[in-house]
């Protein structure tokens, strides 16, 4: 799905997303991360939706935006609730959706100046399956 046509070199923006990759600025990611306008965590720790642990977000709760996002994967899922105590510990709210939305709130929220992180969860998806990527 391709996002954005116009890139801003002042701001990461996301141009496309599929089950396994993200593209911004150019530059193809692979594994999930946490972007803002102005940093990108490439080597964020949890590789499934499953693997979120409340230390995850210990980046989040440094980079203190005013808005946070959380893409959850190809579907929406919700966190359980122990792995969110830490964001409601330092009064964080987080917008949770899938990861294509999360991507498009990101940009959009981005290019208005807010600062903004969105933490996107992508599963490793085994190449070798022909049907892995289906967006």
């Amino acid at each position: 799905m391709k996002l954005h046509l116009t890139r801003r070199d002042d701001l990461n923006l996301v141009q496309s997303v599929t089950a396994k990759r993200i593209v911004i600025n150019n530059q193809v990611y692979t594994s999930s991360m946490i972007i803002t306008p102005q940093a990108i965590i490439s080597d964020w720790q949890p590789r499934r939706f499953e693997d979120l642990s409340a230390d995850d977000f210990l980046p989040l709760v440094d980079l203190n935006p005013e808005v946070a996002l959380l893409g959850t994967g190809k579907q929406l899922q919700f966190p359980a609730p122990h792995v969110t105590t830490l964001l409601i510990q330092h009064a964080m709210g987080l917008e949770v959706m899938d990861t294509p939305a999360a991507c498009r709130t990101f940009n959009i929220l981005a290019s208005e100046g807010r600062k903004v992180a969105a933490a996107l969860v992508f599963e490793v998806i085994n190449d070798a399956d022909p049907g892995a990527d289906n967006n």
